[in-house]
C-alpha cells in the first residue's frame, strides 16, 4: 500500500498527531490535502489547518469515513471509545494504526470488522524535529504492503523498524519513554556546568550537543558503546574519575532498572 493518492486520517493532532501530519509533509510523502485530522480540542486541529494546509473533519467518524489509512493517536485509556465510534465506516480494505501504549492489536481488531488490518506502532516524540525512533507490529490481517505503509509513515520522520508485537512494550520502555531519560541526564550534565561556572546557555549546548554527537557515533560507526567510551577514557584522565563516580552511584544500574519499570508499567496497561 503505497501513500500515493491515499487520504490519511489522523485521529488526536497531540504531540504525535501533529509530528505526523508535520514529518508527512516536510518528507513529501503526501500532499497537505491527503491529511484528514480531528481533535476534541478543536483549536489545535484548526492551528495545523492554518499552518500545514491539511484537512479537517467534524468527527472522527467523517475522518476515518473519508480515509484509507486512519491513524489513532489519542491516549491508551480513549483507544475503546475512538475504536467503536469509527467501527462503522471501517472496511477490511482501509488500514489502521494506533500509537496508543499497552494497547494490544487483538483488543483493535476485536472492535472492528473481521478481516481489518491492524498495525501497532511506538513513535516517541522526537519526531517533532524529524528524528523519531519508531517500532511496528503487524496484527493479523496486516499484509507486507500494509507494513510498506507504516515504515513509509514513520520513516518521514525519523527511523523505524518492525518488531514482534510482544517486543513493543520493551520498544516503549527504551524509545518511547528515553527521551524524557535524556532530557534529565542533558539537565544533570548542565547543572553540573553551572556548577564549575559555566553560564547555563552555554553548559545547556554543550550537554545536548555531547548527547547528540554520541548517538550519532553509535549510529554510523557501528562499534558497540562500550568501545566508544574507551576512545575517550585516557589511562589516569578525567573520563575514568567522572566514569568511576557514576558507577558508585550506580547509574548504569538505575537506567537499567528505569527500563524495566517502564516495561513493567507498560504490561499493566495492557
Amino acid at each position: 500500500m503505497s501513500l500515493q493518492g491515499k487520504t490519511i486520517a489522523v485521529i488526536g493532532t497531540g504531540a504525535m498527531g501533529s509530528a505526523t501530519c508535520r514529518g508527512l509533509l516536510k518528507a513529501g510523502a503526501v500532499e497537505p490535502t491527503q491529511i484528514v485530522a480531528t481533535d476534541v480540542h478543536h483549536e489545535k486541529v484548526e492551528a495545523l489547518v492554518k499552518a500545514l494546509g491539511i484537512r479537517s473533519a467534524g468527527s472522527n467518524v467523517e475522518a476515518a469515513r473519508q480515509a484509507d489509512i486512519v491513524m489513532l493517536c489519542v491516549k491508551p485509556h480513549l483507544i475503546h471509545d475512538v475504536v467503536e465510534q469509527i467501527a462503522e465506516v471501517i472496511t477490511p480494505e482501509k488500514l489502521v494504526i494506533s500509537i496508543a501504549a499497552g494497547v494490544p492489536i487483538a483488543r483493535i481488531e476485536d472492535l472492528l470488522p473481521p478481516g481489518t488490518p491492524v498495525i501497532r506502532a511506538m513513535p516517541n516524540t522526537c519526531a517533532i524535529v524529524g528524528a523519531g525512533a519508531a517500532a511496528y507490529s503487524r496484527g493479523r490481517y496486516a499484509t507486507e504492503e500494509h507494513a510498506a505503509a507504516a515504515h513509509e509513515i514513520f520513516t518521514s520522520f525519523g527511523e523505524a523498524v518492525e518488531v514482534e508485537e510482544h517486543l513493543l512494550n520493551a520498544v516503549t520502555a527504551i524509545s518511547g519513554s528515553g527521551p524524557a531519560y535524556a532530557y534529565l541526564m542533558i539537565e544533570a550534565l548542565s547543572d553540573g556546568g553551572v556548577r564549575a561556572g559555566l553560564p547555563r546557555d552555554i553548559a545547556t549546548f554543550l550537554a545536548a550537543q555531547t548527547l547528540l554527537g554520541a548517538a550519532k557515533m553509535v549510529l554510523e560507526t557501528g562499534m558497540h558503546p562500550a568501545q566508544l567510551k574507551d576512545m575517550v577514557t585516557t589511562p589516569a584522565g578525567t573520563t575514568i574519575a567522572a566514569l568511576v563516580v557514576m558507577e558508585r552511584a550506580g547509574v548504569r544500574s538505575a537506567l537499567i532498572e528505569a527500563v524495566a519499570a517502564a516495561i513493567e508499567r507498560a504490561n499493566e496497561l495492557s
